[in-house]
C-alpha cells in the first residue's frame, strides 16, 4: 500500500508540476499528454486471441470454423465486443486524468471503448480499425461501412443450425465479394480518409509539442505490434529531454536509455485504479 502512494504520488506530482508550466496539459501552451492503451483485456472486457481460436468456438457454439460472416455468431460477437458494449470504467477513469488537458490517444484497441468514455474523437487514432466497421475483402476501394444493421440482421435471423440466409451475407456494393471486419491483419486492411485524418493529427500533434514538455501515459502495451506504441514513446523519450515516459505494465523490458524521465508500475491497473 504504501509503495503504491508513493508512486502515485510522483505521477500526480509529475502531472502537477507540467501542467502547472502552461495551459494545455502541463502548462502555459507549452505541454501536452499523449496517451496509449491496450485496457480491454484488463477490464471486464472477454477477447479472443489466435491461441484462443477453440474457446472462440465453443463460447459461440460454431460448429465448423467457415464463412464467419455467414454465421449469426460473429454478428453476435461484433455485437457483444464493440456495438452494445457500454464504456468501461477503467477507461473511464484513465480520462479522468487527462480531461481538461491536451492530449492525445493512439491506440491498437479495436473495441472502440476510447470513442465510449469520454475521449475527444477528435484526439484519437485507432490505428488497427474497428469491429464496427466492414470493409471489401478484396478490397476493391477504400470505402468503409457500419456493422450495426448488417450484425443486427445476422443475429434476429439465425435458425436452427446456427446459420443465417444466404441472402444477408454482407456484399461489397462496388464488386459483390463478400465484406469482411476491418481489422488489420494483412495488406488488405483499408485505410480510409478518416483513417489518414487521425493519423494528421497525430503527426500534428506530436510536431506541434516536440519543444514542449510532454508525459507519456503507456497502458498495457505489449509486443503484438511494438512498432506501433511501445518503441517509438522509448524512441522519442530518449532523444527528447523534455519528454517522460510513464509504463504501466507487468512487462516494462525498454530498449532505449530515458535515465530518470522512465517510470515503470507493474501492479494491476484495477487495483492500483481502485
Amino acid at each position: 500500500m504504501k509503495k503504491k502512494i508513493f508512486v502515485v504520488v510522483i505521477i500526480l506530482a509529475i502531472i502537477t508540476l507540467v501542467s502547472g508550466i502552461v495551459l494545455l496539459f502541463l502548462g502555459k501552451d507549452s505541454n501536452a499528454s499523449y496517451v496509449s492503451v491496450n485496457l480491454s483485456k484488463l477490464d471486464d472486457i472477454k477477447t479472443y486471441g489466435k491461441d484462443d481460436f477453440d474457446n472462440f468456438l465453443s463460447d459461440y457454439q460454431i460448429q465448423e470454423p467457415i464463412d464467419f460472416l455467414r454465421k449469426t455468431n460473429l454478428g453476435k460477437y461484433i455485437k457483444y465486443i464493440d456495438i452494445d458494449m457500454e464504456g468501461k470504467e477503467l477507461y473511464k477513469k484513465i480520462y479522468k486524468l487527462v480531461r481538461g488537458k491536451n492530449y492525445f490517444v493512439i491506440t491498437t484497441n479495436t473495441d472502440d471503448q476510447f470513442f465510449k468514455t469520454g475521449f475527444d474523437k477528435k484526439k484519437i487514432f485507432r490505428v488497427q480499425g474497428s469491429y464496427r466497421l466492414l470493409q471489401c475483402s478484396t478490397p476493391c476501394h477504400d470505402k468503409l461501412y457500419d456493422a450495426e444493421d448488417i450484425c443486427n440482421k445476422l443475429v434476429q435471423n439465425i435458425d436452427k443450425d446456427l446459420k443465417v440466409p444466404s441472402n444477408l451475407v454482407p456484399k461489397c456494393p462496388k464488386c459483390g465479394e463478400n465484406m469482411e471486419v476491418n481489422l488489420r491483419k494483412d495488406g488488405t486492411f483499408v485505410q480510409d480518409s478518416n483513417w489518414y485524418s487521425m493519423a494528421n493529427r497525430y503527426d500534428k500533434f506530436l510536431n506541434d509539442n516536440k519543444d514542449k514538455k510532454v508525459l507519456f501515459l503507456e497502458f498495457g502495451v505489449g509486443f503484438n505490434t511494438p512498432s506501433i506504441i511501445r518503441f517509438p514513446f522509448e524512441e522519442m523519450t530518449s532523444k527528447n529531454k523534455n519528454f517522460t515516459l510513464i509504463r504501466f505494465n507487468k512487462d516494462s523490458r525498454c530498449f532505449y536509455n530515458m535515465g530518470c524521465r522512465f517510470i515503470e508500475v507493474r501492479e494491476d491497473l484495477n487495483k492500483f485504479f481502485s
